[in-house]
C-alpha cells in the first residue's frame, strides 16, 4: 500500500506561515484523493483541504483563503502553505490519500506532524 510521510510541522507565531510536505512512496498518478486533515487535543480529526489527481481543490471553510493545497506530480509530493496562522490551528497534521487498487477502495494515512501556533 502507499507509504505517505509528512514533514514540515513544528512551532510558529500567531499570524506567520508553516509549509507542509507530504512524500508519497509511489506515483501519484494512480491516487484519486490526496488531502490534509488534522486532529486538535480532545477533538475529532477534520478535513483542511483536498487535491484531486485532476488537481481540483477543496478546502474546510475555517481556512479558505489561509492555506492552500498543492501537488508536484514529479516529486509524487503534496504541499499545504499555511499562512495567516492561528493558534487554533494548532493540531497534529495528518496527511491522507484515497485510490482504488485490485478494484478495492484504500483509504491510507501518514503519521502526523505536530503544528503550533503560539507566542
Amino acid at each position: 500500500q502507499v507509504q505517505l510521510v509528512e514533514s514540515g510541522g513544528g512551532l510558529v507565531q500567531p499570524g506567520g506561515s508553516l509549509r507542509l510536505s507530504c512524500a508519497c512512496s509511489e506515483s501519484m498518478f494512480s491516487i484519486n484523493i490526496m488531502g490534509w486533515y488534522r486532529q486538535a487535543p480532545g477533538k475529532q480529526r477534520e478535513l483542511v483541504a483536498t487535491i484531486t489527481s485532476g488537481s481540483i481543490t477543496n478546502y474546510a471553510d475555517l481556512v479558505k483563503g489561509r492555506f492552500t493545497i498543492s501537488r508536484d506530480n514529479a516529486k509524487n509530493t503534496v504541499y499545504l502553505q499555511m499562512n495567516s496562522l492561528k493558534p487554533e490551528d494548532t493540531a497534529v497534521y495528518y496527511c491522507n490519500a484515497k485510490y482504488y487498487r485490485d478494484f478495492i477502495f484504500r483509504d491510507n494515512w501518514g503519521q502526523g506532524t505536530q503544528v503550533t501556533v503560539s507566542w
